[in-house]
């Protein structure tokens, strides 16, 4: 069983690292069309606390959580999480 990592999507919001497929910008055409399919069928979740949206989050459930935090500092998070936890098995295993 993997390990449950959580990344933080701003504001306190929290989304397991591990159901994300893709983190992308919204200014494309084919990315605001699927943000308002998941709207009109209840799956889109809206964490921007009426800021902009800067990161489109897609998750393995087919959900879309808009985010105001950029795509790269999310990636940089999730990295840096890993990072971290692969530091920590190490240092347990000494």
């Amino acid at each position: 069983m993997s390990a449950i990592k959580l990344i933080n999507i701003g504001f306190g919001n929290i989304v397991l690292a591990n159901r994300i497929i893709s983190i992308v910008s919204p200014e494309s055409a084919p990315i605001k069309r699927i943000i308002q399919e998941a709207r009109d069928k209840g799956r889109l979740v809206d964490a921007t606390y009426g800021r902009r949206t800067r990161a489109v989050i897609i998750t393995d459930s087919e959900h879309i959580i808009l985010s105001s935090i950029q795509p790269e500092t999310m990636a940089n998070r999730i990295v840096a999480k890993e990072n971290n936890d692969s530091y920590q098995d190490e240092c347990d295993m000494e």
